[in-house]
């Protein structure tokens, strides 16, 4: 019997969007967004996180000026609730979603893996 996994992903997208932690995470996000102080922390925290990654990705050095600045960001997001409370919600969205990975990805991680198996006898 074969399975459509279009349409089981479709359901796995669904799933997810009603999940307590895909919900939280839109709560906070749209509370984040709807306080002007917390929405501009946030904002150039993301920022500075993106500007610093597409730095790393392309191989340039980074300041200890851009360093700092981005530690100080760092303290003020964590200070701001509303903000370290979104922060929460997404860090447990990654881990649900790495957690889904490992899910998806053990028919792969078996079928190689036996492969391995079977090459060291």
């Amino acid at each position: 019997m074969s399975v459509n996994l279009f349409d089981q992903a479709n359901e796995l997208e669904s799933a997810i969007r009603q999940s307590e932690e895909f919900t939280n995470l839109k709560e906070m996000y749209d509370a984040v967004n709807s306080d002007e102080s917390a929405k501009g922390i946030f904002e150039n925290f993301r920022n500075i996180q993106l500007s610093l990654q597409q730095k790393q990705m392309n191989g340039e050095e980074i300041s200890q000026e851009e360093i700092e600045q981005a530690q100080k960001t760092a303290q003020l997001v964590q200070q701001h609730e509303l903000i370290a409370k979104l922060m929460e919600a997404e860090q447990r969205m990654s881990m649900t979603v790495q957690e889904l990975n490992k899910v998806i990805m053990k028919p792969l991680e078996e079928l190689y893996g036996s492969m391995e198996n079977n090459n060291e006898q």
